[in-house]
């Protein structure tokens, strides 16, 4: 059993936690939707929710299997029975995790901070040791510096796995990096890749012109949506880091980099009525043989939260067999293949082929 505590029980933490339970009877051969169905010997039903935080008033208190269906969540509900876990959401600190502009808007569409004492940084890691939490996973808002820097230092201290699913820079800066090297504790970021969304399907075509000889002279990518992390990202204020990662994740990819004025990729507006689905419109304009100009435009519509549980439930996998090998420090492979700003980018390719090598068995080790 992989034990995990979870930062934010938002619209990503309720289809992961869903999932958990919808693959729990599948059997190998009747399972879609997953990159992997075993990883180090543990398989979805193997990971158990132990610790959760939140801030949210309709969910801080309330057993887990209760808080991923409260509001605003508004991902689609795959997995109706959910059975109690026994576990209480716990207040966290609201530091800079709710953007005030969000304040405004209707209680339905937005956060609604408890009115309760928030824990210090000794607080929470007493209790991550004491609910015996392995992995934490941030699902923390885009723009929540110094909350996910808070929970990054938590997770470090009590000797927990950190798994940065937001654009926060934590494993990508090498000072954090060799925080976690020296305390021997996993880490894999930053900002979750989802399972086929706009930026690996960007990233895949802009691998593709490369390798056909095809130019790239500039492309965008602008994504509409209707969750909380949209409204939140209506604050341009906080979207600095997110702008980075998506773009880098492109021009990591790119046979050239293209000069800032060519390239354009980020959240774009908030469409109320699009909850959790999100629609990206991409365009890519290119030369080929002759110098004949070349032009691609696509458009993707996915739910956005379900898109990214299945990479989740990878990095979880990871992150244990990381802790039962001894291994601390950035782990490069799953931070390439899951992340869109990991510290080491590699083609999807190349970290593919990296995270196979990675999760296959270690070899023992046969006297002579």
């Amino acid at each position: 059993m992989i034990k995990i505590a979870i930062v934010g029980l938002g619209n990503c933490a309720s289809s992961l936690i869903q999932g958990l339970h919808y693959y729990r009877d599948r059997s190998p051969a009747d399972v879609s939707g997953l990159m992997h169905w075993e990883i180090g010997g543990a398989r979805p039903q193997d990971i158990q929710v132990v610790a959760a935080y939140d801030i949210d008033a309709r969910k801080v208190g309330k057993d887990v299997a209760e808080a991923i269906f409260a509001e605003p969540n508004c991902t689609t509900i795959f997995q109706k029975d959910i059975p109690a876990t026994g576990v209480k959401v716990q207040m966290g600190p609201i530091m800079d995790g709710v953007s005030e502009h969000m304040l405004s808007r209707p209680d339905h569409l937005t956060f609604k901070p408890a009115d309760l004492p928030q824990p210090d940084k000794q607080q929470v890691i007493r209790h991550l040791k004491e609910s015996g939490a392995e992995v934490m996973l941030n699902y923390l808002p885009v723009g929540s510096e110094d909350a996910s820097r808070f929970y990054a230092e938590c997770a470090l201290e009590a000797g927990v796995a950190f798994i940065n699913c937001v654009p926060v820079f934590i494993a990508s800066d090498p000072k954090w990096a060799q925080k976690f090297a020296a305390k021997r504790v996993p880490i894999i970021g930053d900002d979750i890749k989802a399972q086929l969304g706009a930026t690996i399907t960007h990233r895949v075509l802009t691998d593709l012109f490369a390798r056909r000889g095809v130019k790239l002279q500039r492309t965008y990518q602008l994504n509409t949506g209707g969750n909380t992390d949209f409204l939140n990202m209506l604050n341009h204020e906080r979207l600095a880091s997110k702008r980075t990662s998506k773009t880098e994740a492109v021009q990591a990819v790119a046979s050239s980099r293209l000069e800032d004025d060519n390239i354009h990729v980020g959240p774009s507006d908030y469409v109320p009525w699009q909850k959790d689905n999100k629609v990206c419109f991409l365009r890519m304009e290119g030369t080929m043989f002759g110098d004949v100009p070349l032009n691609l435009e696509l458009r993707l519509s996915v739910e956005d939260s379900p898109n990214s549980a299945g990479v989740a439930i990878d990095m979880i996998r990871c992150a244990k067999l990381a802790l039962d090998r001894g291994q601390g420090g950035v782990l490069d492979a799953p931070s390439a293949y899951f992340c869109k700003h990991p510290p080491r980018q590699m083609t999807d390719d190349q970290a593919y082929d990296e995270v196979e090598r990675f999760i296959a068995p270690v070899p023992v080790a046969v006297p002579a």
